[in-house]
């Protein structure tokens, strides 16, 4: 099966490749990422959405992914923490997540057989406090950019994160159930 990612993510396309080795990733340009008001859960599902009504349907691929991953703030569940977009906004975001737990939306959305397939979970992250000396490593491994919340887990991060509830795909970038369904399609072909 011909598997189009449209993401640019090399977490996404890590965790693909094992069950499609010649998968096609090509990000998308152009969609509006700025999420919507209501919950996380329902913001991450619309960008998700929008993303996959950007693509043309009809291509050389018998499916195509796309995702979106968002944090949210653990003071507000309403209120949603994307990519940071400098060095300084990356130390705010973790100093914001630093001694807390955190949830992670991913929404992804699979068409496949002519039609959309979305999936939305979260997981539960734990930040232990950090010291002046990890938190800079942090930033100063600039694992952060282009990462919901600033960090990415397989990262400099994966040392000191601990996943508390849900599944390690779903900090990385894609819902469980797309991956299981992906994984039982490939076991089909």
């Amino acid at each position: 099966m011909k598997l189009w990612l449209a993401s640019a993510s090399p977490r996404r396309a890590a965790m693909l490749r094992p069950i499609y080795p010649s998968l096609h990733q090509e990000g998308l340009d152009g969609v509006d990422e700025s999420p919507p008001s209501g919950t996380v859960e329902s913001q991450v599902l619309s960008i998700c959405k929008r993303k996959a009504a950007a693509l043309n349907e009809s291509t050389n691929f018998d499916a195509i992914l796309v995702a979106d991953t968002m944090i949210s703030d653990p003071d507000d569940h309403s209120l949603s923490i994307g990519k940071p977009t400098s060095k300084a906004h990356a130390a705010v975001m973790l100093h914001r997540l630093s001694g807390r737990h955190h949830q992670v939306w991913t929404a992804s959305g699979l068409y496949w057989n002519g039609t959309w397939t979305f999936w939305c979970e979260h997981a539960v992250v734990a930040f232990p406090e950090f010291s002046d000396e990890v938190f800079s490593q942090l930033i100063d491994s600039g694992s952060w950019k282009g990462k919901a919340g600033g960090y990415d887990l397989h990262g400099p991060m994966g040392e000191h994160a601990t996943l508390i509830e849900g599944s390690e795909s779903v900090v990385l970038g894609l819902a469980a159930g797309a991956l299981e369904h992906l994984e039982a399609l490939a076991s089909l072909l």
